[in-house]
């Protein structure tokens, strides 16, 4: 069946660093666009990141831009989104979801995607 599964998050002091993975299985990776979101509390999912089958295209959130690289390695079967610079404002559940379509520019809307990972803690407090 189709998994996602994120792992890399943590406790992490203001200006450091942190690199998330979304390792998938039950699908070809290649096929799919991928897309991280994060989701505090009490606040709606924001679209955070996503980028392309092929990796040639990517898009971020303002609030992250400069800061946030996403990367995918469709043989190891893995999407990374990679964190520096981190703020108190980064915190939240960090998800990975998979659509089984083209790149879109819609890529950073939740109702993009098809599959879910069930996500993963990034804290950012000194």
């Amino acid at each position: 069946q189709v998994q996602l599964v994120e792992s890399g998050g943590g406790l992490v002091q203001p200006g450091g660093s942190l690199r998330l993975s979304c390792a998938v299985s039950g699908f070809t990776l290649n096929s799919y666009v991928i897309g991280w979101f994060r989701q505090a509390p009490g606040k709606e999912r924001e679209g955070v990141s996503c980028i392309s089958r092929s990796g040639g295209v990517t898009d971020y959130a303002d609030s992250v831009k400069g800061r946030f690289t996403i990367s995918r390695d469709n043989a190891a079967n893995t999407v990374y989104l990679q964190m520096n610079s981190l703020k108190s404002e980064d915190t939240a559940v960090y998800y990975c979801a998979a659509a089984n379509s083209a790149y879109t520019t819609r890529c950073r809307l939740y109702q993009t995607y098809d599959y879910w990972g069930q996500g993963t803690q990034v804290t950012v407090s000194s």
